[in-house]
């Protein structure tokens, strides 16, 4: 019964996201809805960048054997970072009209700029998607009691997710995400009552229990290594998740720089608050059977919710929870494939076609999409990493590579082309050469070094007499914004004059 309504909700999610292909007439509708969004589903859509496979199960599972201080990546660097990115990308991108972060660092840099920060924000995400499509297996096999292996629901979850983004684009996203985020929401505050209905001293006893445990303490103790790592777990997710497609297509998706703003901060503090619900099913369940989920923890602490659901609650909690962790998934998964995609085919592709017909574009669009798909799959089948590991891992690319010209390119006038060149090679290499040939065993996490010599690069280069890209230097902000303002307005007046009456 169970799977025929998990069945029965796939069909009607992949409706719905086919329904919205019907709005699709463009690129800019495929890549960012037109930039028609209003406010509630912006929020939706910001809160559902987060709210997948890791905020579910990884979050979950790592709270219950690490404690608050385990997840100080994920909610609390990954909710501030949604804050910061909202007003960066509000404040100062909306403006430029453009589809990708790599227009921008194209725009403000020059074209091999454009190349390597888009290189770096595709690469990330293999990682973050992976996760993604290795949860959607893990439910199926849950699921079907393990008729479906966790491979090939791998491969069907993928192929579902692919169908409706294929067709939709980012409208299929965004109102999906407005659906799921209902569905999420509600389904797992229902299990959050059952679950501590069968606690003798409901929520409050979980809490204390929690708090005597040690799992509530969220700074580390006064070692400096200790502070070390804390820091640079928070910092690769809250700096180094600024930079991703995803995050910038869900903001300027918005109808207007105000929507953009108020949906990213309204949608990042209801993720924030939302994520400790699954958190507190995950540590109920060690309440509930000690004994069951101690041997589940020690074995895959991912399957500490599911397990939990499916063992102590009725069949109607059962299908709500599931809806609601596909519901997350599904939202998370499908935005994430797109964003990379999207990327790819703008900044990369187009670089060599350029005067490539819109048409002709969004099916280039497309095409990739279907490229990276199947490239995730083949890593998530592959891979032994952790849900959240996989998510954690995923952004140290981006805030090594690509972070500070990003930052330095909206707010320093003085960037250069020569500096965001340094920036990215100096931080990239130093983090590469740290992890491959010291790995854990630095006393810093490597990110963070590529991250300050990144940082010295842009400041060092932009300085300095200008060797690179000195015939064409790098256009402040401010010029940018002012030649796209005067572009549309032109366009504009162009337009009135070709359709005034005789």
């Amino acid at each position: 019964m169970l799977l025929w309504f998990v069945i029965l909700y796939l069909m009607v999610s992949v409706g719905i996201g086919l329904f919205a292909a019907t709005r699709v007439h463009s690129a800019k509708d495929f890549a960012v809805a037109g930039r028609s969004l209003p406010l509630p589903v912006v929020m939706a859509t910001v809160f559902a960048t987060w709210f997948g496979a890791e905020a579910v199960f990884g979050v979950s599972a790592t709270f219950v054997k690490e404690g608050l201080g385990g997840v100080v990546a994920d909610p609390f660097g990954s909710s501030l970072c949604l804050i910061f990115a909202g007003i960066l990308f509000s404040k100062y991108l909306y403006k430029l009209n453009i589809l990708t972060l790599g227009d921008f660092y194209r725009m403000r840099y020059n074209r091999t700029v454009e190349v390597i920060t888009t290189l770096c924000i595709v690469a990330s995400y293999l990682g973050w998607v992976a996760a993604q499509i290795k949860a959607l297996g893990l439910i199926f096999f849950v699921v079907t009691d393990g008729t479906v292996s966790q491979e090939t629901g791998m491969i069907l979850g993928a192929a579902i997710v692919l169908t409706y983004t294929f067709f939709g684009g980012m409208f299929s996203v965004a109102i999906l995400d407005f659906v799921q985020m209902t569905v999420s929401m509600g389904g797992l505050l229902f299990i959050a009552w059952i679950v501590s209905d069968k606690i003798d001293g409901g929520t409050s006893q979980v809490i204390r229990h929690a708090s005597e445990a040690g799992k509530l303490q969220f700074f580390p103790d006064p070692d400096p290594l200790k502070w070390i790592t804390f820091l640079g777990a928070w910092i690769t997710m809250m700096l180094g998740s600024i930079p991703q497609q995803d995050v910038f297509q869900r903001i300027t998706s918005a109808k207007s720089a105000k929507i953009a703003l108020w949906g990213s901060i309204l949608g990042a503090i209801i993720y924030f608050c939302f994520t400790f619900v699954p958190m507190f099913i995950a540590y109920s369940a060690t309440l509930i059977d000690p004994a069951l989920f101690a041997d589940i923890l020690e074995k895959d602490s991912q399957l500490v919710l599911p397990t939990l659901v499916l063992q102590h609650t009725p069949l109607v909690a059962q299908v709500l929870f599931f809806g609601a962790v596909l519901s997350a998934i599904m939202s998370c998964s499908s935005a994430t494939l797109l964003a990379p995609s999207v990327t790819f085919a703008e900044n990369i592709v187009r670089g060599f076609y350029p005067h490539m017909g819109d048409h002709r574009f969004l099916w280039v669009m497309r095409s990739c999409l279907v490229g990276f798909t199947c490239l995730v799959l083949a890593f998530a089948l592959n891979t032994e990493s952790s849900i959240f590991k996989m998510v954690e891992n995923a952004y140290k690319v981006t805030l090594a590579g690509a972070f500070v010209p990003l930052l330095a390119g909206i707010l320093w006038k003085r960037a250069t082309t020569q500096g965001a060149l340094m920036a990215t090679f100096g931080g990239l290499l130093s983090w590469l050469m740290i992890e491959l040939l010291i790995g854990e065993a630095s006393p810093v996490p490597p990110q963070l070094i590529g991250l300050g010599i990144s940082a010295v690069g842009m400041m060092t280069g932009s300085l300095l007499p200008q060797w690179i890209g000195h015939k064409t230097p790098g256009r402040p902000l401010h010029e940018l914004q002012h030649h796209v303002a005067g572009q549309t307005h032109h366009t504009t007046i162009v337009n009135v004059k070709q359709h005034k009456p005789a």
